[in-house]
């Protein structure tokens, strides 16, 4: 019985990761999947943050290699330069977490998950009622690139949602039409940050490598559902995952 209990948390991360690739694949939010999986594991919020960025990498990188074929130009802009400018932001990101306090961090995170709860909340009528009064073109989507690329390396949390969010309104991309280019920016801004990360020894492997496993899964069966599961299903079970992230979160850091 004990030998099950001292698996059991490693049982549940490789769970989370399971999840939380998945919801990458199909939305976005992943990170609201393992981010309280690794906490509830006792790491600190920032060793816990840089280890569900480097869990989930595999994830999104075999979700951007499903999607592949689907990638071209976000409005008018070679996602090329959308790339570039997408790793040099995480590296950014990522750099500027590691100099963030842990006790800094854990105040600022239930901020930037309710941030990310709203966008997904009221980003989609926000978008619509922006993008019929007024016209935005490449160059605005490309600092907005610049600051989902820092946001990605930093935290993360959302930023598939916000990058949903920020095509439509700026490029007049589908959901579905962006699935391939949100991936592959994802991905991208897990690999600066993951350089980073583990670079400054931020990353805990005992339960990265159960998470990891288990995002590579979710990653490949969210991107083989996402081309059948409709829009608002994927869209609903994420507002229900992160409205209850948010809650736990500003309890744990004000509660």
């Amino acid at each position: 019985m004990s030998d099950l209990a001292a698996l059991a948390p490693f049982l549940i991360v490789a769970l989370a990761g399971l999840v939380g690739g998945a919801m990458n694949a199909l939305a976005g939010g992943g990170t609201f999947a393992t981010l309280p999986a690794l906490l509830a594991a006792g790491l600190p919020a920032n060793v816990a943050n840089a280890t569900s960025n480097v869990a989930l990498l595999p994830g999104a990188a075999t979700s951007a290699w499903a999607f592949r074929d689907e990638l071209g130009p976000v409005g008018g802009v070679d996602v090329r330069l959308l790339a570039g400018i997408t790793f040099a932001g995480g590296l950014a990101g990522s750099a500027l977490l590691v100099v963030t306090p842990s006790s800094t961090f854990d105040v600022i995170i239930p901020w930037l998950v309710l941030y990310a709860f709203v966008v997904l909340a009221f980003g989609k009528y926000a978008s619509a009622w922006l993008s019929r009064r007024v016209t935005i073109g490449a160059r605005t989507l490309v600092v907005c690139q610049v600051l989902l690329g820092v946001y990605g390396g930093y935290f993360g949390g959302g930023v598939g949602l916000m990058t949903t969010a920020t095509y439509g309104l700026l490029a007049g991309v589908s959901p579905r039409a962006m699935f391939a280019p949100r991936t592959l920016m994802l991905a991208i801004a897990n690999a600066a940050a993951a350089i980073v990360f583990v670079w400054a020894g931020l990353v805990d492997w005992r339960y990265c490598v159960p998470m990891l496993l288990g995002g590579m899964a979710g990653g490949w069966i969210g991107a083989i559902v996402g081309k059948r599961l409709p829009g608002g299903a994927v869209r609903a079970w994420t507002l229900l995952v992160t409205g209850a992230t948010t809650i736990v979160f500003f309890w744990r850091a004000y509660g």
